[in-house]
């Protein structure tokens, strides 16, 4: 006999399915799937009607071929969950059906049959068909949670069915929108120039001198893997010093606000705005450099540029991203650690570094990954501030983008660039290692941190308060940028780059006549949509990798950093060649740029999340459920509380970096969906700075009040008497 509510999921998801089948567009609809567009012509029109529909009056007879892995699942719930041939039937209804789906979807394209094998027994004129749209979509969905419904009938992963679920849905998206396109990518760095294949080509690509010199100009590989190195240990100390200074030394309420919003300025800034604003102040005819000139008698130089240059826009760029992953690592940290510490007579140095530098460990080591990996996929930074000297993200968008367009030599770049990745999130586990580092048990505590050691104390804050004044003169120059006339040459004062960004006209009524607005409205509504799907993504996948136990899930971990290791040019380009094609056809929507910046900065969350869920005791998670909750309630209601600093800074980061994103998204704009950076970048390109810094202003700005607002909206954490950011 069935339990009551058994079979409940199963019957859900399998109507679901039958729903997506049944009623919905099978195929990609031309003007989206939320267009009131079609509807009149729905269900008659060819391109609008459903699955059983095409297969009875246009001809597309494979689709019926799904049908019976659509009725499984309605066999499956008439047995017991104890019954083997529940979970069975469950497995072979989603397993089957996702199969079936997604190979005919493959074999069969607009132009016909793709496999020669089988174009001689069918007919070309009727063997034809489009994207999957949202029928299939719904349809597949469907399937792939009776999958893992009945995977959690035989009893993977302890028989917990959210668990199994959550596993599959990520599984799943990281396969498609990760794996997928950059293997299509990647297959292209053994491809020769008549289109066949030979590991000759990919060997010649990566033996190259200019790629590993040491004598003379030191080669792109070399010079990349300095500076993420410097760049990783560089902003992991300086946000360090800054979680420091704000968490365990007094400041008054006004400062420490002051502190963490000029962190968080460089991450809301476009990449090349900063390496603009770096050239303004130090660049040959830059402020500071005339200045020196002239009182000190120098000669001007392009010295900025290079490395340094590269390295100090880095440094301002990735130090609010370690300062994010920190500050709840820092905040974590019990004070009844420290307080036995010093009960044994230890004195603060002792206190910090056997006690409080230890328990913070997974944090810096997140912090430096975060680092190290964005430099390595940094693209605007060294295109403005190079100077010659390129990196490997920038070889790779001359090699596509050049006139030498030479897809299989980019495609090779990005395999060592992966390496890079791979090798240090191997160092990194290694370093981080299978302790403990819990702190956070249920148990109260006194609240109050463990003061500094005085000398520490002065060292946070004599590195902390000039970064931050430091920080804050280049941002002067930013705004200040955009209110005058011609920076360096007219610096009177206007508001003309507004006017013609973002005027009103109120002629006939209010419209808004800027040139501006339909590329920030489009990209204010692609950052809404795609930040909250990137922090609920990646603090899920932080959750399963922190406290379930899977085959083959360290190859998933490093799985999931894989898009945020791969340039931004390269995973626009993989996007553009897996996704203009069906069966998955998204190229030119406003999908592709929403799922672009979901998996692009999922990595972050992830990171965070697994820092945070480091030290929360899985002993909270087994109360709960030895209580009798669910493994969904226990995620909702014990560990989402105490993971609010993750989701801020997932949040945040997502939202910000679809706001800010150039590399990524330079091959995936339309005429349609024109994003602001673009915009920004053309004004650039065409030597209009003053209406590109004023435009960047106006992001900044609006993106402080997002930040703001989602701060107050997430809350604080309360962890025994302290209140936590």
């Amino acid at each position: 006999m069935r339990g009551p509510g058994e079979g409940r999921g199963t019957r859900w998801w399998a109507g679901l399915a039958a729903a997506g089948y049944l009623a919905l567009p099978w195929y990609v609809i031309e003007d989206g799937f939320f267009s009131p567009s079609w509807f009149p012509y729905y269900p008659l029109d060819p391109e609008l009607a459903p699955a059983p529909l095409q297969a009875a009056a246009y001809g597309k007879v494979w689709l019926l071929l799904l049908v019976p892995f659509l009725l499984l699942p309605w066999l499956a719930v008439r047995r017991p969950r104890s019954d083997p041939w529940h979970g069975r039937l469950l497995i072979l209804a989603g397993a089957g059906g996702l199969a079936v789906s997604l190979v005919q979807g493959a074999l069969i394209g607009p132009l016909g049959i793709t496999l020669e094998a089988l174009a001689p027994h069918l007919d070309p004129e009727t063997v034809r068909q489009y994207g999957m749209g949202a029928g299939a979509l719904v349809t597949q969905a469907g399937l792939l949670f009776v999958l893992t419904e009945g995977l959690a009938a035989r009893g993977f992963v302890r028989g917990d069915g959210f668990v199994v679920g959550a596993l599959g849905l990520v599984m799943a998206s990281v396969a498609v929108f990760v794996f997928y396109p950059v293997g299509v990518v990647l297959l292209r760095a053994v491809e020769q120039d008549d289109g066949g294949m030979s590991l000759a080509v990919l060997v010649d690509n990566l033996t190259s001198p200019r790629l590993w010199g040491l004598f003379g100009e030191l080669g792109v590989a070399w010079r990349t893997l300095m500076l993420a190195v410097l760049a990783g240990a560089g902003s992991t100390a300086l946000g360090l010093c800054f979680a420091l200074v704000v968490t365990r030394t007094p400041l008054a309420r006004g400062a420490e606000r002051l502190l963490r919003g000029l962190t968080v300025l460089p991450i809301i800034t476009p990449p090349f705005v900063i390496g603009l604003a770096i050239i303004l102040v130090f660049g040959r005819a830059g402020l500071v450099t005339t200045s020196a000139a002239e009182l000190f008698g120098l000669t001007p130089s392009r010295y900025i540029f290079g490395v340094p240059g590269i390295l100090l826009a880095q440094l301002l760029s990735f130090t609010p991203v370690a300062f994010l992953v920190l500050i709840g690592v820092v905040e974590g940290v019990s004070p009844s650690m420290e307080e036995a510490a010093q009960t044994l007579r230890a004195d603060r140095w002792r206190t910090f570094t056997t006690v409080t530098l230890p328990l913070i460990r997974p944090g810096l080591a997140n912090a430096f990954l975060l680092g190290f990996i964005e430099s390595l996929a940094d693209f605007g930074n060294p295109l403005v501030l190079g100077g010659g000297q390129e990196v490997l993200a920038t070889e790779i968008y001359y090699a596509v983008a050049g006139a030498q367009s030479d897809v299989p030599r980019a495609a090779a770049l990005a395999l060592v660039l992966l390496s890079f990745t791979v090798v240090a999130f191997v160092a990194q586990r290694r370093w981080v290692g299978k302790k403990g580092y819990t702190t956070m048990t249920g148990k109260a505590d006194s609240g109050a941190p463990c003061p500094l050691p005085t000398s520490l104390a002065w060292l946070v804050r004599g590195v902390a308060f000039p970064w931050a004044l430091f920080t804050a003169a280049i941002y002067l120059m930013v705004f200040a940028g955009g209110f005058v006339k011609l920076w360096g040459q007219d610096n009177s004062f206007t508001l003309e780059h507004f006017a013609d960004l973002f005027g009103v006209s109120s002629a006939g009524g209010l419209a808004l006549s800027g040139g501006a607005w339909a590329s920030l409205l489009t990209t204010v509504a692609v950052a809404a949509v795609s930040a909250p799907l990137t922090a609920l993504l990646g603090l899920l996948t932080a959750y399963l990798l922190a406290r379930q136990r899977f085959f083959g899930r360290d190859a998933f971990e490093l799985g999931t950093m894989l898009s945020f290791a791969v340039p931004g040019t390269v995973v626009g380009l993989s996007y553009v060649l897996a996704f203009n094609v069906p069966p998955i056809e998204l190229t030119g929507t406003g999908v592709i740029l929403v799922v672009c910046f979901v998996f692009r900065n999922m990595p972050v969350g992830i990171r965070a999340g697994l820092a945070t869920l480091s030290q929360i005791d899985g002993s909270l998670d087994e109360a709960s459920l030895t209580l009798g909750a669910s493994s969904a309630t226990t995620v909702r209601r014990v560990i989402l509380p105490l993971l609010r600093p993750a989701v801020v800074a997932a949040l945040v980061y997502g939202f910000v970096r679809a706001m800010t994103a150039v590399s990524a998204v330079i091959f995936l704009i339309s005429a349609d969906y024109n994003l602001a950076t673009t915009y920004i970048l053309g004004r650039v390109e065409n030597g209009d700075y003053g209406p590109a810094i004023a435009y960047s202003a106006v992001l900044i700005a609006l993106m402080m009040v997002v930040i703001v607002g989602i701060q107050l909206g997430v809350g604080q954490r309360e962890v025994g008497r302290r209140r936590l950011s």
